[in-house]
């Protein structure tokens, strides 16, 4: 099916066709419509156009009124102030594009004009290494960004750019040599078991590192080793890899997020193109020679003592800077997957090196007009007092040990209210799951990306306030409606008036589509987010204000209310879906 165009789109127009007939001296003329408190919309584009002609503001207005003439879309029309106009949509306009909406699988939401290719460096564990707090806005946001581009008609890439490769490995592979059964383990090893191993492995070969020169020397060969192809070196690095990728699928699996191994392509993945990336950034004469190391040098960019500030992609000694895996990855997603958009999404700490990457990829070509890099940076993740989270003893929170205390909490949440609902046990932790996870998604994506937020898991899996639980609640609330309506199916009735709060829910629920628009173009899931809250909120006035099954309702009356709910419950539940939260049928 075609998409529907909003109320919104179908006023501009409008209100364009009637600027161009009642004052065609004026040219092609923009209406300036916004959403307004004192009617459905206000258009201020006349008090420009009267400038522009001399003329009186409100003597104009009133004649692209005459021009509008009769329509069942624009029912009324107020000339205010200096010549503003304050527009109403019928009822019937409203109910009738709703209708459309209802019709198609997508809710009437558009494609993208012009789909491209955007590339998303996202969720980027290190390899031997657990994942902490400071992994989850970019799991989670970047998820979420992959999820709304790809209903939009984008084309998406997803890149984990994993740290899988460095000097520690050296360590990691000669104490393994030297101890070859400390990976060893029966089929089936579950991720914690997984991390485990790693972890042992890891405090061992330090702790020989740090007491022992000869380990120390043999290790650092090592490293020359693993950087020179040697196979047996690789065969073990790759064992690292693969137990590494046990224990972050099953991290992934309870943040209910899909992550697909090609997806997959590390710092190591760049080692072929390092060497040429260097070659060509040296003899473009981007990069140049100072003090033995390849650098880029940036006017804008100083230290604290006034001093420039270099990218280094090349070390005097000989060895790559992450700057020169960045460079080659995005030689690689524009020139071989075929990217016109890269957007990264990175903790806003390393802003400057992205800054400095950036620029040097548009030097060498790489980006241009036509192919573009962002930088979705993101805050930090606080404790309840304002300080980076952390646990009591002061280390850095597992994120495995975050998510199974949302799931506990949202748990006894869900179990508080199954006796009445009638959930059965299995469906008790199975939304103690999707509620938990839910909160903790949601927690973090309502709030802008950029901003820090603080992480109150007792906030979080609220019923009451700006949470992933109210939303929930929502949606099961209305499929509960659904349920006991029994054989009475919703139908839209444009022919009827719509009261106060079905009019304000119509509204919102046409604006869909234009959010998600602006979400997908700006990067920006909080908004999605923000408008999913509002459209919780004016169903709960809804629900207050106009009975949905009430014996005292005409059925037709009935049959569009039910229309209504199960329209806000389809939006609510692809909205959420795209934010990679659940929506159970029952809570």
């Amino acid at each position: 099916m075609a998409s529907v165009p909003s109320l919104a789109s179908n006023v501009q127009q409008r209100l364009a066709d009637a600027l161009t007939a009642a004052l065609p001296e004026a040219g092609a003329a923009d209406p300036l419509l916004r959403r307004s408190d004192r009617a459905d919309f206000q258009a201020n584009g006349i008090l420009a156009l009267a400038k522009k002609l001399k003329g009186n503001p409100r003597e104009l207005a009133a004649k692209v009124v005459d021009a509008i003439g009769p329509n069942d879309v624009l029912g009324d029309i107020e000339v205010s102030g200096p010549g503003f106009l304050n527009i109403t949509i019928t009822d019937k306009a409203i109910t009738r594009t709703l209708a459309a909406r209802a019709a198609d699988d997508r809710l009437g939401v558009p494609f993208a004009a012009e789909p491209g290719t955007t590339v998303i460096d996202y969720a980027q564990p290190n390899v031997a290494k657990e994942m902490h707090v400071g992994h989850l806005r970019s799991a989670v946001i970047g998820d979420a960004m992959v999820q709304i581009l790809e209903f939009t008609g984008e084309k998406v890439v997803r890149r984990h750019h994993i740290g899988d490769w460095g000097t520690q490995f050296g360590m990691l592979i000669q104490y393994l040599i030297e101890h070859p059964h400390e990976l060893d383990h029966r089929d089936g090893v579950s991720g914690e078991e997984a991390m485990s191993n790693l972890n042992r492995l890891y405090k061992a070969s330090r702790t020989l590192f740090d007491s022992d020169e000869e380990f120390k020397d043999r290790a650092r060969r090592r490293v020359v080793d693993l950087q020179a192809g040697d196979e047996e070196t690789l065969a073990l690095w790759q064992k690292f890899v693969d137990e590494s990728k046990i224990y972050f699928y099953s991290v992934f699996e309870k943040l209910d997020m899909e992550i697909r191994d090609p997806d997959i392509v590390g710092e190591s993945g760049y080692n072929d193109m390092l060497d040429e990336t260097c070659r060509i950034l040296e003899e473009s004469g981007v990069a140049v020679r100072s003090e033995g190391a390849l650098c880029v040098f940036f006017d804008d960019v100083k230290g604290p003592d006034g001093n420039p500030v270099p990218l280094i992609v090349k070390k005097s000694n000989g060895g790559y800077g992450y700057a020169a895996t960045d460079l080659s990855a995005i030689r690689d997603r524009v020139q071989n997957l075929g990217a016109d958009t890269l957007v990264y999404v990175v903790d806003a700490r390393q802003s400057l090196h992205f800054k400095m990457v950036f620029e040097t990829a548009r030097r060498a070509g790489w980006l241009n007009d036509k192919v573009k890099a962002v930088q979705l940076a993101f805050g930090t993740v606080l404790g309840k007092d304002g300080k980076p989270f952390k646990t009591r003893e002061g280390e850095t929170v597992r994120l495995v040990d975050l998510l199974d205390e949302a799931i506990d909490r949202a748990t006894a949440v869900v179990r508080e209210k199954a006796e009445k609902v009638g959930l059965s046990d299995q469906e008790i932790v199975e939304n103690g799951r999707y509620v938990g996870v839910g909160a903790v998604k949601y927690a973090d994506l309502s709030t802008s990306a950029v901003r820090d937020y603080k992480f109150d898991l007792d906030q979080m899996v609220s019923l009451n306030g700006d949470t992933s639980v109210y939303l929930q609640y929502a949606y099961a609330r209305i499929q509960s409606i659904k349920r006991k309506a029994g054989d009475r199916s919703p139908v839209a009735h444009p022919e009827l008036a719509l009261a106060p709060a079905e009019r304000a829910l119509g509204l919102h629920l046409d604006q869909f589509g234009e959010v998600l628009a602006e979400v997908a173009s700006s990067y920006e899931p909080h908004k999605l987010a923000a408008y999913l809250y509002q459209l919780a909120s004016h169903l709960t006035t809804f629900y207050d204000q106009c009975h949905v099954l009430s014996a005292d309702n005409p059925p037709e009356v009935v049959e569009n209310r039910l229309f209504l709910v199960d329209l806000t419950g389809r939006t609510l539940h692809q909205g959420m879906a795209l934010l990679g939260i659940r929506t159970p049928e029952r809570l």
